[in-house]
């Protein structure tokens, strides 16, 4: 495999595994297409598919991913903790090696064409791929979710970018685009009240005025096996270089100290880039003169 473009697409359902190895089975059975990861959460009802392979074979496998999750996935009937608008609720592309990020950029509009066409979806292209400035953001996209995106496509500013004004009746509408790797990253708190985890999220997002390329929310998470719920902070952490997960750590405990409150654990969904975390290492070991390039044994095997 020469090129490799990596797909990281959210399908909102966390709970039946039925239906999730049935999505997950269209990346499998797709040639040219390796299937990487796949984590599922019941409180937020979502699960997050990782896969790899070249242009053609990541087209294929996407497209098969929406019909199957369109035919078995009904948002009329869904609950969960995370925001959502489809079925499948966003789907980015990553350009990995031996592409650029204009490729993928071309692979999110024609898989966003054959998407509404072949799974009557309608899809908004976000990031990198977006038509206007305000489609860049998928928080202001999926603004509404769901139950209130029939009258949002209306609006004169948000016809989807394919599949015109009539969302799909169970499988709603979906986000496509390129976008650069990020981390999506959890911090669990000793704490029930959402509301110290929603205070927190909006202390460190960028949108109000905390640390840079991240995005913050609270919720109230239950614990699959105890049943105990406690508050959570979810973090997409949009280009870990810039804002390091070591030092949004550190502000989470910060602040989750005026509420008396501690960071109990923390959660990486998906996969991660081995950067993200030798940074972390490197900062808490506090480790002099590292250089990641020269003295990580990985990066002089592979």
């Amino acid at each position: 495999m020469a090129q490799i473009i990596e797909s990281i697409p959210n399908i909102s359902e966390g709970r039946r595994p039925e239906v999730i190895e049935a999505c997950v089975d269209q990346i499998r059975t797709t040639p040219g297409c390796t299937l990487l990861n796949y984590s599922s959460d019941e409180s937020h009802n979502r699960t997050v598919i990782t896969y790899i392979g070249d242009a053609k074979g990541v087209e294929e496998a996407s497209v098969k991913l929406v019909k199957k999750a369109a035919e078995l996935i009904d948002l009329t009937q869904h609950t969960g903790e995370h925001p959502r608008m489809g079925a499948v609720d966003v789907m980015p592309f990553l350009a990995i090696k031996d592409c650029t990020t204009e490729d993928c950029v071309e692979l999110s509009k024609v898989v966003g064409a054959r998407i509404a066409e072949e799974a009557g979806v309608p899809v908004f292209l976000y990031e990198y791929s977006a038509t206007r400035p305000e489609r860049q953001n998928l928080v202001k996209i999926r603004k509404g979710q769901f139950e209130g995106m029939a009258e949002k496509v209306q609006e004169p500013d948000w016809e989807p970018d394919f599949g015109g004004r009539k969302i799909h009746p169970t499988a709603g509408v979906m986000a496509v685009g390129a976008r650069p790797p990020l981390v999506a990253y959890n911090l669990n708190l000793n704490t029930d009240d959402v509301q110290v985890a929603k205070d927190i999220a909006k202390i460190i997002r960028e949108k109000d005025g905390g640390l840079k390329c991240v995005k913050a929310m609270g919720f109230d998470i239950e614990d699959e096996v105890t049943g105990k719920k406690y508050a959570q902070v979810s973090i997409n952490m949009t280009n870990y270089e810039q804002t390091p997960l070591y030092r949004v750590t550190e502000l989470v405990k910060a602040e989750a100290k005026r509420y008396g409150v501690v960071v109990t654990g923390t959660e990486i969904i998906g996969l991660c880039p081995m950067k993200a975390l030798v940074d972390s290492a490197e900062y808490y070991l506090q480790i002099k003169d590292f250089d990641f390039h020269t003295q990580v044994l990985e990066n002089h095997i592979l």
